[in-house]
């Protein structure tokens, strides 16, 4: 997990991710990674709008966001 998520960092990918929270409710998140640090992570929350720290163990799946350009046709 923490090497997909330090290689997103590089990256600058969002991620859309399944989260636990600490009252132990299942979240869907869009998140920005900014920092990994030990076993948590700083991000960019785009459903709360702000700079989030999330628990590596508490987070279900991750899958990276794939944008498709648009071809002019």
């Amino acid at each position: 997990m923490k090497e997909q998520l330090v290689k997103a960092m590089q990256r600058g990918q969002f991620i859309n991710m399944m989260y636990v929270s600490k009252s132990g409710e299942i979240t869907k998140r869009r998140v920005k990674i900014i920092k990994v640090v030990g076993d948590s992570f700083t991000a960019f929350c785009f459903t709360r709008q702000a700079k989030r720290t999330f628990i590596m163990n508490n987070v279900l799946a991750i899958v990276p966001v794939v944008r498709k350009e648009r071809g002019v046709v």
